[in-house]
């Protein structure tokens, strides 16, 4: 989930979330046992910043500039086919508006730990304030201080979880939360373009459906060979918009055997194709794998929205698509609860539940 598991286990116990705070206030102390995840942070090659490598950069401006958007269109078909990941600069979301979502979310973080605990995650819910299990390591927590809350529809959200503390957080939520719909579907009208469906076909798939926010900080950890900000998965969602608020790097992406590092550009967003809209173009973009690993020495925080998707009512290769391929669909569909339910379920247990769709 650009960097959230979405709908994976979340911790609510005072002890761990007090634990938790305690380790992360020291970067240089040892982690407790609970963190030390070292065979997993060593699991594949890393890329070294002196190799030479370019992670996909899709222009908003060129997109819509009709002399550069052919040209810029197949840059981003080339993105999502080939990386699953792409940074977009000259978005054209409004600078207020994000710049108050990443103040807001400093200052939550910010915030005393028995504020955040008001929104704290409940018994056999996902909503709110915790900390995650790794679903690979059993008993195992990620480096991270995170939150996830439904965004949209307004009538799906809790607003029980949404926090009053900065007073101006939930405002800030709300406005970015449209802003970010406004991004998507800029984006996604290009996306149909490149894989030759009607425009509506895509956006009506995404239109009205839920919206996810998760929150993350990740603090310092100089033992970084030892720690997981957030354990190795692919989103499933349908499209995932990550907002770096600071320029501290720490997301991986894995393409083979290798994980490449994202280096932030700044004022852009990172976006990445998930699960559903991997179902949706017929396998022909790729929902990828990604980690985050901490940075020795500073913090990282982000804001990642998840925007849901479905087919009337159905998680399934678009009827354009499949009708191109001479009938040849590459998932079975599932209806969108059963999908959300069967997406939960494999998460816990380390496994993906689009594998389980292939035809």
């Amino acid at each position: 989930m650009g960097e959230s598991r979405n709908y994976d286990k979340i911790v609510n116990r005072d002890e761990i979330t007090d634990a938790a705070a305690s380790a992360f206030a020291d970067a240089g102390q040892s982690p407790p046992e609970k963190y030390i995840r070292t065979e997993e942070v060593l699991d594949g090659v890393v890329v070294g910043e002196d190799e030479s490598y370019e992670l996909p950069v899709v222009d908003m401006a060129r997109l819509l500039d009709p002399e550069s958007s052919a040209t810029e269109i197949a840059k981003l078909g080339d993105a999502c086919r080939n990386w699953g990941f792409f940074q977009l600069i000259n978005h054209g979301a409004d600078d207020a508006v994000v710049q108050q979502m990443k103040d807001n979310t400093v200052q939550f973080f910010n915030s005393p730990l028995e504020s955040k605990k008001k929104v704290a995650v409940r018994e056999n819910g996902f909503e709110g304030f915790g900390h995650h299990y790794s679903r690979a390591s059993v008993g195992k927590l990620d480096w991270a201080e995170s939150m996830i809350l439904v965004t949209q529809p307004p009538q799906a959200r809790n607003m029980e979880m949404w926090p009053t503390n900065p007073p101006t957080f939930r405002d800030a939520l709300e406005v970015y939360s449209v802003e970010m719909i406004s991004l998507a579907r800029r984006l996604l009208g290009f996306m149909a373009a490149d894989l030759g469906v009607e425009r509506d076909a895509l956006l009506d798939a995404f239109a009205d459906k839920r919206q996810s926010m998760a929150i993350h900080y990740y603090p310092p950890c100089r033992h970084r060979e030892k720690v997981m900000g957030i354990t190795p998965h692919t989103d499933g969602l349908g499209l995932t918009l990550l907002l770096h608020v600071d320029d501290t790097p720490g997301l991986q992406i894995r393409k083979g055997e290798r994980w490449f590092p994202v280096r932030p550009l700044p004022g852009a967003f990172v976006v990445n194709v998930a699960d559903i809209l991997d179902v949706l173009s017929n396998g022909a973009y790729r929902s990828v794998e990604h980690r985050v690993i901490p940075d020795a020495e500073r913090g990282r925080t982000t804001v990642v929205i998840f925007q849901e998707a479905a087919v009337g009512g159905m998680v399934a290769p678009l009827p354009g698509l499949v009708e191109k391929k001479g009938g040849e669909a590459r998932y079975r569909p599932v209806e969108i609860e059963e999908y959300i339910k069967g997406n939960f379920d494999a998460l816990a247990h380390g496994t993906r539940f689009i594998e389980s769709l292939r035809i």
